[in-house]
Formats: C-alpha cells, structure tokens, sequence
C-alpha cells in the first residue's frame, strides 16, 4: 500500500497545493514563486525519494512570509497524512550530511509530538528572496503539522550551502525514519499509539 496524501491549504494569503507519495523516486514538480524555496524542496523530495507536487500562489507582492510558512504547512500535513497511525515505521533517524564547507545534523523523531531545537547561524538576511530568518521558520511549521521532533544544526561560511544541506539532510533523515521495518507490526512505542 502507497502512503500518499493529497493537501488542498487554501487562505486569504495563499494557495497552497500538495501531492505526496512518501514511497517514492523523487519525482517533483516545485512552484513556490520563491525561486531559492523551489530549489531547496526540489533538493528536499530527490534526496528523501519522496514524489512531490507542491504548487503555492501566495501574497508575494507583500513578501515570502506567507508562502514559505503555508507551504511548509502544508508538506507537513502531507506527511501525517501519509503517514496516517504510524503502523511499522521505523520512528527515529538521524544524519549528518554535508555541501562543501557546509555540514548539517538532523535528527528526527517521527512519533507524534512536535518540537523543534534549531542551530542555523546564518550570516546574510537573505538568500535570493527568501529571507534567512524564514528558514527556521518554515522547519517549525512543518514540524508542528507533521507531528514530528527535528533537531537540525548547521556549520559553514555560505548561506546557501548551509540551507541546502539543512534540506537534505532532513530528507535523508526523513526517509528512513518514514522507512517501514519488516521485524515491527505495531507502531514503534510502549503506549501502542503514536
């Protein structure tokens, strides 16, 4: 069985459209209006194997806010829904990935409670259009509607390597917390729910 979810996040400022198949190639197709943002999520679904659509009009004539924080919304619905009760998946992972100077950590916990710890020393405010500050932002948001622990810190000189890195590293991270294991027929907890 295909975990997929579909995700209709449509608001005064955005609208936002997701399709998800966590089980797959890393097929994407990325339109955010924010060229920096696409680039990043089209790295985030090759690098975790996920096949993703994401399609977002947001209120860009004001700034990326909107868009960025919506989005990341969305794709974190996306993967709870995909992940429905959590039955066989192999819960935690972390990876340690790096781009040129770059290096980022990311540790996941794919249990139902959200939390973010985030280390991001970005030095520029802005990477293209996308704002710095709007890169943690988007991890929190996506965390909180994914339902899911991230831990994710970054070391390097050069912004967009640092984002990049933070971005497939959490895909990395993400496939195989996402992984079903075979020895596992319950969810991955002593309570017996997620």
């Amino acid at each position: 069985m295909r975990r997929t979810a579909t995700i209709s996040r449509i608001t005064n400022e955005t609208d936002v459209q997701i399709e998800l198949d966590i089980d797959g190639t890393g097929e994407t197709q990325i339109d955010t209006g924010v060229g920096i943002y696409d680039h990043l999520l089209t790295s985030f679904g090759l690098h975790g194997s996920f096949d993703l659509q994401i399609r977002t009009i947001g209120d860009l004539h004001i700034d990326e806010h909107h868009t960025v924080e919506d989005t990341a919304i969305a794709l974190g619905e996306a993967f709870d829904a995909a992940l429905g009760d959590r039955v066989g998946i192999t819960r935690f992972a972390d990876v340690r990935l790096p781009m040129d100077e770059s290096v980022a950590s990311v540790a996941i916990d794919a249990g139902g409670r959200s939390y973010t710890v985030l280390t991001l020393p970005f030095i520029a405010p802005s990477i293209g259009i996308l704002g710095t500050q709007m890169i943690p932002h988007a991890f929190e948001a996506f965390a909180s509607s994914a339902r899911m622990t991230m831990h994710i810190a970054v070391e390097g000189r050069n912004d967009h390597h640092m984002a990049e890195a933070c971005f497939k590293a959490l895909a990395r991270a993400l496939r195989q917390a996402c992984a079903l294991d075979p020895r596992r027929a319950g969810v991955p907890s002593t309570k017996g729910v997620l």
